[in-house]
């Protein structure tokens, strides 16, 4: 028998290896310790999710600037943070010798009013989520020197990772946090040079990247989280994806992670509402996936709901056999089976059962699925195995509450930082 294409090594254009086809992709964790930095429980959860066997491991949003946050318990590293706990983290992390990249990130617009910081964005268009747009500020446009700002934040951020010992940064441009909100004709209205065209509206994550590749070394990992579309009716498409991939192919980028939507239309949680099959909903973005990958100057990841090995094996292959897609990303399947991928290797376990949530309401229904991966991962943070049970309206009610607390903490932070 021929050897999965699962755990066969991937060599990055900087010469970095992967020791197989499976990553940990980013989930927001929310388990800062106070300060906005990590502290026991995320190295709790990643020392777990080192010992299951990814080649690549990939941290939820590192915020760039302490105003602008995703959520109340999200981590922040910037110049004057202690980088001791970040140090720490890196350990955890590369424990068991998986690579280990932070995801960068500004929400942009996507902040909750709730923070009490203002938001901003490329145009001042507010998000619209029937029955949840109270809980976002509406935004004012950045000026062209607070954008030449941010480029620098983002920098910052990516080069005080590599001197805590990450091996590598994640520049989050999807899922409708700032970057994308540049990229889509939907929130940038702009007429000036970072508005209007394509081009225009991508200057801003080159630029991003152009200046994270002047500050870490060669051999540290730059790779891109790109929307294949926002499936929204006129935003960021996948045409639009293509023509950026194909830009970012002369930029150093090592690896480019593609998935979809936003807050507004939330693709990224791998849910269909057509009917459609669970093989194709795993699969959720792999179709396009293949397509850039053929012309692609860098390896392509895709994460999309994958929670079963006969899946990935056919996802990454393309269709004469041979690799196609890269890299596979697990994300909800990593928080309720930590030990997955370990699991696949020894041919065992070759599925991940995770709930569903089935409400007519289908955002509510996704939200509450990411809610119930939240619990998952606060169990694996204290040292505890996953409990697939648990109602999801009780969950909500106990984010609700948790969130609440951990806003005030963030506040009295904030006012102390003032």
């Amino acid at each position: 028998m021929s050897p999965s294409p699962l755990f066969t090594p991937l060599h990055l254009p900087n010469g970095t290896v992967l020791s197989n086809r499976l990553a940990k992709a980013a989930m927001e964790e929310s388990l800062a310790d106070y300060g906005q930095v990590p502290g026991t429980r995320l190295l709790t959860l990643y020392r777990r999710w080192a010992n299951g066997g990814a080649g690549l491991l990939i941290t939820g949003n590192v915020m760039i600037a302490p105003d602008a946050l995703s959520g109340p318990a999200s981590v922040v590293l910037q110049a004057e943070t202690d980088i001791a706990p970040f140090r720490q983290w890196a350990e955890a992390g590369r424990s068991k010798g998986a690579q280990f990249w932070m995801q960068i990130n500004h929400p942009g617009r996507q902040v909750l009013a709730a923070l009490g910081e203002e938001a901003v964005s490329a145009s001042d268009v507010a998000v619209d989520i029937p029955g949840m747009s109270q809980n976002f500020r509406k935004p004012r446009a950045l000026t062209d020197e607070e954008i030449l700002a941010l480029v620098e934040k983002f920098a910052t951020t990516a080069e005080r990772a590599e001197e805590a010992g990450f091996t590598g940064v994640q520049i989050h441009a999807a899922h409708g946090y700032l970057i994308n909100q540049f990229l889509s004709p939907l929130t940038n209205l702009r007429t000036d040079r970072w508005g209007g065209s394509l081009e225009n509206r991508a200057r801003f994550l080159f630029e991003v990247l152009r200046a994270v590749r002047a500050r870490v070394s060669s051999t540290f990992c730059v790779s891109v989280k790109l929307n294949s579309a926002d499936f929204q009716k006129g935003g960021f498409d996948m045409a639009d994806a293509k023509w950026v991939v194909d830009q970012l192919g002369e930029m150093s980028v090592d690896l480019v992670e593609l998935s979809g939507g936003s807050y507004e239309s939330p693709a990224m949680q791998g849910r269909n509402t057509d009917g459609s099959s669970t093989a194709r909903r795993e699969a959720y973005f792999v179709e396009f996936a293949r397509e850039v990958a053929l012309t692609a100057r860098m390896p392509i990841m895709v994460t999309g709901g994958i929670r079963s090995r006969d899946v990935a094996e056919e996802a990454i292959t393309n269709h004469t056999g041979g690799i196609g897609v890269s890299v596979l990303g697990l994300a909800r399947a990593m928080a309720f089976e930590p030990d997955v991928i370990a699991n696949w290797q020894q041919g065992k376990k070759l599925r991940v059962d995770i709930p569903e949530v089935r409400w007519k309401n289908k955002r509510m229904a996704g939200f509450a699925s990411m809610v119930l991966a939240y619990v998952q991962l606060e169990r694996l943070s204290i040292g505890k195995s996953p409990n697939k049970g648990g109602l999801p309206f009780l969950a909500l009610i106990g984010n609700q509450l948790k969130t609440r607390k951990r806003t005030q903490a963030y506040r009295k932070w904030r006012e102390g930082k003032a």
